[in-house]
C-alpha cells in the first residue's frame, strides 16, 4: 500500500481524507505517491502526528547521486 492509500484507510477512505483536508475528491487522486507538503503537515496534525510530514511528501533530492 503506498502511502496515499494508507492515510485513506486511517481516515476511512479518500472520500473522507478528501472532506478531512478540505479538497475535492479529484484533488486527492491526483496525488499519485506523495503528498504536498501543505497537505502533509495538515495531515500531521490531524492525525495528532500519528502520520509525519516529513515522511508524506517527496523526499528533496531522491534518487539524486552525489558526484
Amino acid at each position: 500500500m503506498d502511502k496515499i492509500e494508507v492515510v485513506a484507510s486511517y481516515f476511512g477512505g479518500k472520500a473522507n481524507l478528501a472532506k478531512a483536508l478540505g479538497v475535492t475528491l479529484t484533488a486527492v487522486s491526483k496525488w499519485k505517491d506523495h503528498f504536498p507538503k501543505g497537505r502533509a503537515y495538515q495531515i500531521e496534525v490531524l492525525t495528532e502526528g500519528k502520520f509525519k510530514a516529513k515522511n508524506l511528501t517527496l523526499q528533496s533530492g531522491r534518487g539524486k547521486r552525489n558526484g
